[in-house]
């Protein structure tokens, strides 16, 4: 037995030098599986889909807003399913005349929900026969219990 060529208890020679991880391959591995959680963890936790419906609620305040002025220029509230469109680009009804109207959302084009659908629009609404309702399909895309809109059972979630 030398100092050089130690044997251990199996009668096999151990060598000083042990081979092992460098502190640069632990941190990499450690950075990797920080990155890897920060992707999964959110979609198992739900925060995602709860950053959607408040978007979602988000937006609908924004039309709400948008739509008040539409009323207090024109009179009325937008008809028709596409009337979040008037919010946008000027309806062909109008004319130029007289008649006041600015682009009330500052946007090219309606945006769509955070899931990519349209927004609904219905005037005179089925939750709000003397004026509108707004809505988001929600999350499923189903509507129903899941609808996101402005009557006031949808928008206490």
């Amino acid at each position: 037995m030398t100092i050089n060529n130690i044997e251990s208890r199996t009668g096999r020679p151990r060598s000083w030098s042990r081979r092992g991880f460098t502190l640069v391959e632990l941190l990499l591995v450690l950075t990797i599986l920080a990155i890897m959680a920060g992707i999964v963890l959110p979609k198992f936790s739900g925060v995602g889909e709860r950053a959607r419906i408040s978007a979602a609620k988000t937006d609908i305040a924004s039309f709400k807003t948008a739509l008040a002025m539409y009323e207090v220029d024109q009179g009325n509230f937008p008809k028709g399913q596409n009337g979040l469109e008037a919010l946008v680009n000027r309806p062909s009804g109008l004319g130029t005349g007289t008649t006041k109207w600015h682009k009330y959302l500052d946007v090219d084009k309606v945006p769509n929900d955070p899931w990519g659908r349209p927004y609904v629009y219905k005037n005179p609404g089925t939750h709000n026969p003397d004026s509108y309702d707004v809505w988001s399909l929600g999350p499923n895309g189903n509507g129903g219990n899941e609808a996101i809109g402005n009557w006031t059972e949808t928008t206490q979630r």
